[in-house]
């Protein structure tokens, strides 16, 4: 068996281990869940990479787990809907407001 021919010093050592050191971990969030997931990775909750479902992370679950994310996406859909559906509301309100009411308005505000 070969032996080293001298001691490697303290400094050597921690010199030579200085590379070694952890990285801390890059993540973005995924595009549909907005859950943190490592770039070129599919995400493990919803199993979606680029816009395409890669993973079905539903049939790895139990039948009882398997209905309760059913349930949970169901009521973020229902959210997501009703918000458009506000948004929308609001934009046809502020298209359907007559300008020339506002007009009437700033002629009547001011005296002479």
């Amino acid at each position: 068996m070969p032996h080293p021919k001298k001691r490697k010093t303290k400094a050597g050592r921690n010199q030579r281990r200085s590379h070694h050191a952890l990285e801390k971990a890059v993540l973005t969030k995924c595009e549909k869940c907005q859950k943190p997931v490592r770039p070129h990775y599919a995400c493990s909750s919803c199993g979606y990479y680029k816009k395409n479902k890669v993973i079905d992370v539903l049939k790895k679950l139990s039948k009882k787990d398997r209905k309760k994310v059913e349930k949970v996406n169901k009521k973020e859909e229902t959210k997501k809907t009703k918000q458009e559906e506000k948004k929308i509301k609001e934009e046809t309100k502020k298209t359907t407001e007559k300008p020339e009411n506002n007009i009437e308005k700033q002629f009547n505000n001011t005296t002479i």
